[in-house]
């Protein structure tokens, strides 16, 4: 009977550490994301003068971070500046750090509107959004809206229900960073909505419409809590150069409420440490983190007659294998992808979705492009099962990864 027992035990221990092959299967599959070959001949054959612009978008939808960041310097320029040591030594006097994430929650108390911008090729500013949501949700902020959410009544009706974005949910949402905002989202409980509206142009008629948006949607929820994710100017309260009133101060001229309003852009990092800001270089900035005086006053944001209440300095990013450090935290782990079995021609675009949505249309979960077989292939994800689809674009694979 033992020796029954022990045989058993021994096929069961056998049975359970065997690796489970994996079956590789060929599809048809269309990459709705544009390798970085493509990006850079548009940018040589292109003329118009924010090619760099649009190229710094293209790299942060497809999950190259590095690259977008480059691409954006290229457009705007890297202004190189320090401060002196005696400037330094009087900003650590003066100031202190403390985390972004928990202050900003305390403040969010004290408030019925967020406002909180981005930079459009930035993807960090994103997770770091996303890494407010559940507790803004348990203070009370049940509605997000998004810049970059098209206002179209069916489509947003649809993604509530379905609760993940598709490739025509946004533009911007089709990076896989801003995409798990939109799932965390839904997956908390917000109530999503949409306020972008250019029918009568840029510029003023484009603040007045956004505003006139959000009230709208205020109006109709007026004892509730809101979240709005928008892009650069649009946090801006006071008088705005070229608008006369930016989004945010428009908001409040409808609707008499004071928003809480954080910049991330200003004090953001760019392709090299070098480049940076005065400040973010002068400070030890290991965290995403708002910097108080001794009054408890956080640094805002000034820009002539317009300003947001809080700047928000985020670290310099660090890499492994290529691919942002921030992508492994916050319970995703670094997934390492095996591409030896598949007979493809590289460069390769790794796109992983959540299994159960439908490759097709789906904003995947995390996208890397891989330019040889001798490269790491890297990816961000959290504990579940997931298609991993390996194209370039003339050949498709798929196959299930499990990650535990």
């Amino acid at each position: 009977m033992k020796y029954t027992y022990y045989i058993f035990a021994i096929i069961i221990l056998f049975t359970s550490c065997k690796e489970e092959k994996k079956v590789i299967e060929k599809i048809d599959f269309e990459p709705k994301y544009k390798f970085s070959s493509e990006i850079a001949n548009d940018v040589e054959k292109d003329t118009v003068p924010w090619k760099y612009q649009i190229s710094a978008s293209n790299h942060a939808l497809k999950g190259d971070y590095k690259n977008a960041l480059i691409q954006w310097d290229l457009a705007m320029g890297a202004r190189e500046k320090n401060f002196s040591k005696s400037q330094i030594d009087s900003i650590n006097q003066k100031y202190s750090k403390i985390k972004a994430s928990e202050y900003i929650i305390e403040k969010a108390k004290e408030n019925q509107v967020i406002i909180i911008n981005e930079a459009h090729h930035n993807s960090f500013h994103r997770v770091f959004t996303k890494s407010l949501l559940q507790k803004l949700f348990e203070n009370g902020y049940k509605n997000l809206g998004l810049e970059a959410l098209k206002n179209n009544d069916s489509l947003i009706s649809a993604l509530n229900q379905r609760k993940y974005p598709i490739q025509q949910t946004g533009l911007y949402i089709k990076d896989p960073q801003f995409g798990n905002l939109v799932r965390d989202a839904l997956e908390i409980g917000y109530e999503l909505f949409a306020y972008e509206n250019m029918e009568k142009g840029s510029g003023k008629p484009r603040e007045i419409e956004q505003a006139k948006n959000i009230e709208n949607v205020i109006n109709s929820k007026p004892n509730e809590k809101f979240l709005i994710h928008c892009g650069y100017d649009h946090a801006l309260e006071g008088n705005h150069s070229s608008w006369e009133k930016a989004m945010a101060g428009r908001l409040t001229e409808y609707t008499n409420i004071n928003p809480l309003t954080i910049n991330q852009v200003v004090y953001s990092e760019k392709s090299k440490p070098e480049y940076n800001h005065p400040l973010l270089k002068a400070l030890d900035i290991k965290e995403s983190s708002v910097i108080i005086d001794k009054d408890n006053k956080p640094l805002s944001y000034q820009r002539g007659k317009a300003w947001s209440d809080i700047a928000v300095l985020h670290p310099n990013t660090k890499y492994i294998d290529n691919r942002p450090n921030w992508l492994f935290e916050n319970g995703n782990k670094n997934v390492s992808i095996p591409l030896t079995d598949i007979q493809i021609d590289f460069p390769i675009m790794v796109l992983a979705f959540k299994k159960g949505e439908d490759i097709n249309l789906a904003v995947p979960i995390d996208i890397t492009e891989v330019e040889s077989k001798k490269d790491n292939c890297n990816l961000g994800l959290k504990k579940g099962v997931y298609e991993i689809v390996v194209t370039n674009e003339k050949q498709s694979f798929k196959f299930e990864q499990k990650v535990k």
